[in-house]
This record gives C-alpha cells, structure tokens and sequence, in this order.
C-alpha cells in the first residue's frame, strides 16, 4: 500500500513537473518535514509555557507596592508590544548572542551557551509574555475589589490571596483573549526561520531550494501543517474555556 502511494507520487512528479511531492516518496525529504513539524511543536510548546508564566508573574508584580518594579514591568510590556518581532529576535540572537559565553565539548569547536533555538524561545517567549501580562492585568482588575477583601480578610497574605483567589478567576475571564494571543504565537514561530532554526519553515524552504518542482506542494504542506496546530489549540483551548466557566465571570 505505501509503496504504491509511492510510486503514485513519483509518477505524478514526472507528469506535472510544478506538483512534486517529494517529501511523500524520499524518505530523506520526508525526515525534513518531519522534523522541521516536530521542531516547530517543541518550540511553540516550550514559549506556550514561558509566555504564561511571564503573564502572570508580571501581572502580579504590576500590582506590587514597589514603584520600581511597576515602572520596569510597564517599560517591558511598552517595549515588546511596540517593535516588531522579526526585530526583536535578530537583536537577541546577534547583539546580546555576541556577549553569552561559550563552551568547547569536543576542546576544538566552540558553541555558546545558548544555541539558535534557546534565543529564539527567549525572544518569542518575551513577546508574547509582554501581551499576556496585559491579558491577565485586564482579568485581575475585572475580579471584584470585594472578592480580594474577602481573602484578605480570612486571613491570607497577598500572594495567597492572588495564587488562590484572584488568579483562578482572572484566568477564567482572560482565557478568550488568552486564547487568541497563544494562537498567535503558534503562527509567529515561523520566524524563527531568520535565525537558521530547522522549523517547519526553514526546512521547507530548503526542500523547494533543492527541489524547485516542489515549491506548491510544501507551500500546501505548511497551509495544512499550521491549520492543523492552530486548529488543534482553539479546540483545546475552547474546551478547556467552557469546563473553567463560572456564570457570573466572563463570558
């Protein structure tokens, strides 16, 4: 069965030069796409996780008593939502790259610390997280005053009454546009691709610089690919929206 599925392809490129879908013949190609996906899965998981964290922790702290720390959450949240992205990622792997130190595993070649892939989770992490906050400061403020009284007044200290109390209800209301901006997120790891890490994109591009005949089917490919992930994540998420509901808080 596979290998007549095979062959089917191979005549297909021989026939309509412009529709070669080699990756579905050569397992060479194939292993490209299949670990440009993968890489494309753990990189979009790994800055799922970190951007979360960064949201809530740096929604908390803008409610902190500390004006210093405030001001320099603000100034993170105003300087991530404000420069593109693409920018943001060449200036962490190039100009902050330069300055992380660097190990020899072999005593010959040198590898810094941090690798292409780890710049681009810290980058796209960071600028998700920047949005995030703003996501989670909305939901934090949209807890009624009375709610954080309530818990404070049984006792719990104000990192109890957010861990126990107002978080739980601030995800509940912030997950509609928590949702939209991890979605987000999923489609803007492509832009990793500028930075050589063999994603989705990056090894696509290489497949139709080798293969020009393959250029529309691995464009289809990726179209399919990323409706895929980011089908499978509002539906997670979306299911995961309506068990949290609590009439009363958000929508």
């Amino acid at each position: 069965m596979l290998t007549d599925m095979q062959d089917f392809f191979r005549e297909l490129a021989a026939t309509s030069p412009h529709w070669n879908f080699i990756w579905l013949y050569d397992p060479v190609q194939m292993d490209r796409v299949l670990g440009g996906l993968w890489m494309t899965i753990k990189l979009s998981l790994a800055c799922l996780v970190f951007s979360v964290v960064i949201g809530v922790v740096g929604a908390w702290a803008q409610e902190a008593k500390s004006r210093l720390l405030r001001s320099a959450v603000q100034g993170y949240v105003q300087f991530f939502r404000n420069t593109p992205p693409l920018i943001q990622l060449l200036f962490f792997y190039f100009a902050l790259g330069q300055f992380t130190p660097s190990y020899s595993p072999d005593g010959w070649l040198e590898v810094p610390i941090i690798s292409n892939v780890g710049w681009a989770i810290i980058a796209l992490s960071f600028f998700t997280g920047a949005f995030n906050i703003e996501i989670f400061r909305a939901g934090i403020e949209a807890v009624p005053h009375s709610t954080r009284e309530a818990a404070e007044s049984l006792g719990m200290t104000r990192l109890q009454a957010y861990t126990n109390v107002v978080l739980p209800l601030t995800l509940r209301i912030s997950l509609p546009a928590l949702s939209a901006n991890l979605i987000n997120l999923v489609k803007t790891t492509n832009q990793a691709y500028a930075i050589a890490v063999p994603e989705l994109l990056y090894q696509s591009v290489s497949i139709w610089n080798d293969f020009p005949s393959a250029q529309n089917p691995t464009m289809l490919l990726m179209m399919v690919c990323y409706l895929g992930l980011v089908g499978l994540l509002s539906l997670g998420m979306g299911q995961w929206e309506r068990k949290l509901r609590i009439p009363g808080y958000g929508v």
